[in-house]
């Protein structure tokens, strides 16, 4: 069984699990819409093999009844070994965080590894999730690369199912996220043209039903669906709803401005989302994106969200802290390849520590450890860290304002501003990655160590691996904060920490 606390989407789903079936790999499985459809086919009773970069103790705690394979799709051996036995494969992986110049190139060669792969496999069938768009068109760099990715698979010898989807709206989507914070933050907006193009969107559950779907209807196979939502809109149109939901009134008047560039980088700033997901994202709306035909509804018949619904069960997981996957989960590309701080060599460059003496529990002490970051900030001096945090934003970097994901709980990969969790020891240790942009290697550790009797050790260090005058003169430049910043820090955690 899968998680108690997951939402599980496909329950009343028409369709009939094949019971049959073999191994169902899904590469991408750490992704947004991967992390979603892996306990969906665990819960219906498939053997589940989740394809992954990198080794980490936070898949075997979260998917315990699926097989864990590692294998980067860049590298043909890897994939090759992980598709053995495999009867039908989800390829959900899509480079777009790498930014537009760089990821058309990374998904074609990912998409001939994967397809070579499960030919000499003997894989019976993939499924893929790509993007509408007019295959007339001159396609944006993010919706041509998907079209190619699906021409690829259409010229192997394995029957290939590809699903067409525009926005998709659910808790932790990027397009969600970027809606939810505009509308919140902006009483005016400035309307470019291209804000009337249309685009019929989809909620996430809706996604998650149709991939489902299509697995457990064998003569799907070898065909191409458009999938969508019940609304046709514009992107202005898109907004309304959304502030309605919100019980905001928002005024919308056209702009003389319409670049793409602009735009994107004035929305990486007044959202959670990065300069060069933004401007993926920002770039396809350009192009109409609406379904060009409906034949899916008749085969996987089930009632179709309204963009009002989708948004509307959006901001209820979030409201009850239950947004189990986000698009910062795969953000900053190659996050799963990047150095942990056992991995280094030597001794960190420099290391700053604080602490103190507490007769407060290890479980109450790390709890309130946990709730650090996100919208409830950092307890102390939080607008330092936002300071801190709105310089890496102009650097095109991550900032602060990506939060958290859940503000209860963390777990291994999640994100904590402009830190991810490299490593959790429940009641005893919490270790940050800083993922900011640095002249080095930056890690963030909480402690909790017994001493004598009901006595702990409650510490915070800081490590930090550099090379060359630039990286040490960051390090003495922001040297006189850290007494500032982490003393007081763990004067809040202790003053915070309930029994």
């Amino acid at each position: 069984m899968v998680n108690s606390t997951e939402e599980m989407m496909c329950r009343d789903l028409p369709t009939h699990v094949r019971t049959q079936a073999g191994i169902v790999l899904v590469a991408g499985a750490t992704g947004y819409i991967g992390g979603r459809l892996v306990p969906e086919l665990i819960e219906r009773g498939y053997k589940v093999r989740v394809m992954v970069r990198a080794e980490s103790p936070e898949h075997a705690e979260r998917w315990p009844n699926a097989e864990v394979v590692v294998a980067d799709a860049l590298v043909a051996q890897e994939v090759t070994r992980a598709l053995e036995g495999v009867d039908v494969a989800y390829y959900l992986i899509h480079s777009m965080l790498v930014g537009p110049r760089k990821f058309e190139d990374a998904d074609t060669a990912a998409a001939h590894n994967f397809r070579t792969a499960a030919e000499a496999q003997g894989v019976k069938r993939i499924i893929y999730l790509g993007g509408l768009g007019d295959m007339q068109a001159n396609l944006s760099t993010h919706l041509a690369s998907r079209s190619k990715v699906a021409e690829e698979f259409s010229q192997g010898q394995v029957p290939t199912t590809v699903l067409r989807a525009a926005i998709i709206i659910g808790s932790g989507s990027a397009s969600y996220e970027m809606i939810n914070h505009l509308v919140r933050k902006i009483p005016l907006f400035l309307v470019p043209s291209w804000a009337k193009t249309k685009c019929q969107p989809i909620g996430l559950r809706d996604v998650i039903k149709n991939l489902v779907g299509v697995l457990e209807l064998p003569e799907t196979a070898g065909r191409t669906f458009d999938i969508g939502g019940t609304d046709i809109l514009t992107y202005e149109e898109m907004l309304k709803p959304h502030a309605e939901v919100l019980g905001k009134k928002r005024r919308f008047i056209p702009s003389p401005v319409s670049h793409i560039g602009f735009y994107s980088y004035i929305t990486s700033l007044l959202t959670p989302i990065p300069a060069a997901i933004t401007w993926c994202l920002m770039e396809s709306v350009t192009h109409d994106v609406v379904c060009e035909e409906n034949d899916v509804l008749e085969l996987i018949p089930f009632r179709r969200l309204s963009c009002k619904e989708a948004f509307v069960l959006a901001l209820s997981r979030e409201d009850q802290d239950g947004v189990s996957t986000r698009w910062s989960d795969s953000y900053p590309p190659d996050y799963e390849l990047a150095i942990k701080l056992s991995e280094i060599n030597g001794a960190p460059t420099y290391t700053s520590s604080y602490s103190l003496v507490t007769s407060k529990s290890a479980q109450s002490l790390f709890r309130s450890i946990t709730h650090i970051g996100g919208q409830k900030g950092w307890f102390h001096s939080t607008f330092l860290w936002r300071i801190r945090g709105g310089i890496d934003r102009l650097l095109r970097g991550v900032g602060t304002t990506r939060g958290r994901r859940s503000a209860s709980g963390l777990r291994v990969n999640d994100v904590v501003d402009f830190w991810r969790v490299e490593e959790i020891q429940y009641s005893r240790q919490l270790l940050l990655r800083a993922e900011m942009k640095v002249p080095g290697y930056a890690w963030l550790e909480f402690r909790v160590d017994p001493i004598s009797g009901d006595k702990n050790r409650l510490s915070v260090n800081a490590y930090y691996k550099t090379k060359g005058l630039w990286g040490r003169t960051y390090w003495y430049i922001f040297l006189p904060f850290h007494h500032f910043i982490f003393d007081d820090l763990i004067k809040q955690i202790e003053k915070r920490s309930v029994e």
